[in-house]
């Protein structure tokens, strides 16, 4: 299985924001540090957002900030609200396949699917960010692409 851009993207954001605690930093520093669209990253905000994992406040002092929630969020519940439900092949689109009225490749891959995000249920933000990997995003912070270090 292979996760969106989308959801990569929002993983790393909310990594990002744990590390840094109530300070809040811009979408535009978000992106440059991640060295992704800030169109990009503007849509994933709005969403986590939507969601509840993230606060974002316009104007002098305002910016990005992880929510209690958000910091204590399922991985496997976030990939989920980002990957939506289907099937990891679709065996109903413009070229139905031949199959599907009795093959288990189908439910195979759905349990497949089902194991891979019951493994991540149990994994929170927090834990993403405990050491090695929180160091390593703060000495992401600031840095932008052309900035030296």
């Amino acid at each position: 299985m292979r996760l969106t851009k989308s959801t990569d993207l929002a993983l790393r954001t909310i990594m990002r924001l744990a590390v840094t605690g109530a300070e809040p930093c811009t979408a535009r520093q978000v992106a440059g540090e991640m060295q992704v669209p800030y169109s990009h990253l503007a849509k994933v905000a709005a969403r986590l957002q939507h969601l509840g994992l993230i606060e974002t406040r316009r104007g002098r002092g305002g910016g990005l900030t992880l929510t209690a929630t958000g910091r204590t969020a399922s991985v496997g519940q976030l990939v989920r609200e980002f990957e939506g439900v289907g099937d990891v092949v679709d065996c109903e689109g413009d070229a139905p396949c031949p199959l599907r009225q009795g093959c288990r490749l189908r439910m195979a891959l759905r349990r497949a699917q089902e194991a891979f995000l019951a493994s991540l249920d149990p994994l929170t933000v927090d834990d993403l960010v405990a050491s090695p990997t929180g160091p390593v995003l703060l000495g992401l912070v600031g840095r932008a692409p052309g900035l030296s270090p």
